[in-house]
């Protein structure tokens, strides 16, 4: 089989382009899977949750993902080994490791520092080609993984904060953990979560989301139902629901809810009973 690549950045269009570039070169026969190159300029916590979304179901291979707001500073460049097999590359700044443990585990971890693995010439700002695409290559192309540096302790790999519902008599409190690309906004917490909150889920349940005022935003408060799937409500209607990974979503059938309403990322969201 053909040896493979998968790739995420928050690089937008062209940058992309120039690692395949170092990646075929080095490994002609690579097949690269392009995940995702939109993710939030250098936000690390939505690359994560694309790579947990998308690495489960990808062959196994050699996964390189770059959202690096850190880059040129003491953060590690570094590959994760996993239980299934696959070695996943990368920023050492949280953006990996979920996605690592849904690969079965990580079982060793090393820096990248053998420079003979690398481009000749290391910028400050562009890691994702000269360092990351090329080790990405020399691995697909049957680099022995012990080579592309030193161990690194498990234990000391940077980790993002866990956010978890907070569960209480009528209801459940939570933040926004994701926002998808059709304006889709994904609550920490699962139905089973919302359920011991406020009791059984029926379809057409009145629920109101409250979203509390942060960062200048004003409060907002949505009036919405619980219901399976998007066309189970009016088109331009809301709906919460659990999405395809089982988490809570509140989506509008066919519109943009996070725009509606002014949601981004980690905003706080209080869901109780209408």
């Amino acid at each position: 089989m053909r040896p493979v690549i998968t790739f995420l950045t928050d690089f937008g269009p062209a940058a992309p382009a120039v690692c395949r570039g170092v990646m075929f070169r080095i490994c002609p026969d690579a097949n690269i899977i392009d995940i995702n190159h939109q993710v939030p300029r250098y936000s690390i916590r939505d690359g994560a949750a694309s790579l947990v979304f998308a690495l489960p179901h990808m062959p196994v291979g050699i996964h390189v993902a770059v959202v690096d707001p850190g880059v040129g500073t003491e953060r590690l460049p570094v590959a994760l080994r996993t239980a299934r097999g696959d070695v996943v590359i990368g920023p050492d700044n949280g953006l990996l490791i979920e996605a690592a443990e849904r690969l079965g585990g990580i079982e060793e971890a090393r820096a990248l520092e053998n420079r003979d693995l690398m481009l000749p010439v290391i910028s400050q700002s562009f890691h994702g080609r000269d360092i990351f695409a090329p080790m990405a290559g020399h691995l697909a192309a049957g680099v022995p993984f012990s080579e592309v540096g030193p161990t690194v302790a498990i234990d000391k790999l940077v980790r993002l904060p866990v956010i978890r519902p907070t569960i209480a008599e009528g209801m459940l409190t939570s933040s926004i953990v994701n926002v998808l690309i059709y304006g889709n906004v994904t609550f920490a917490g699962t139905p089973a979560d919302l359920e011991a909150a406020i009791g059984p889920l029926q379809p057409g349940r009145a629920l109101v989301l409250e979203f509390p005022a942060q960062d200048g935003a004003p409060p907002v408060e949505e009036r919405t139902v619980w219901e399976r799937t998007f066309g189970r409500v009016p088109l331009g209607s809301s709906l919460l629901m659990s999405d395809s990974e089982g988490h809570l979503s509140l989506a509008d059938n066919q519109g943009d809810a996070a725009r509606r309403l002014g949601l981004t990322l980690d905003r706080p969201v209080r869901i109780r009973p209408a």
